[in-house]
């Protein structure tokens, strides 16, 4: 089993440079006529980093059962490598939620 100590970050750091948006002063007007594309694409990026965790949260748990239940193709050490993997994956997840949350607080509370 491949693990990178920097996979998560070089992962999140893609992640937001997929929302980044490009924009050139000559499309600068032209975006109030577009269609708003960033909320759906955030949607879309939130919905699959989720659906990443989840699967490596349900991988980490196949893993452990197949360990227990005998299976003499993996290691005690795959084993721990999935959960503290799925573990870290998900604390990040948690970790966004809550800056998201203290964003939408500080914006709902400044003055209009």
């Amino acid at each position: 089993m491949d693990v990178k100590a920097n996979s998560l970050y070089q992962e999140m750091q893609a992640m937001i440079a997929q929302t980044r948006l490009d924009v050139n002063p000559q499309q600068g007007l032209e975006l109030n006529t577009g269609l708003n594309t960033s909320k759906s694409d955030f949607a879309t990026m939130l919905g699959n980093a989720v659906e990443k965790v989840n699967s490596m949260q349900l991988e980490s748990k196949e893993t452990t059962q197949r360990f227990e239940m005998g299976d003499k193709s993996l290691s005690l050490a795959d084993v721990m490598l999935a959960k503290e993997k799925s573990g870290i994956a998900f604390e990040a997840t948690v970790q966004v939620r809550n800056k998201v949350l203290e964003a939408y607080k500080q914006i709902m509370n400044m003055p209009v």
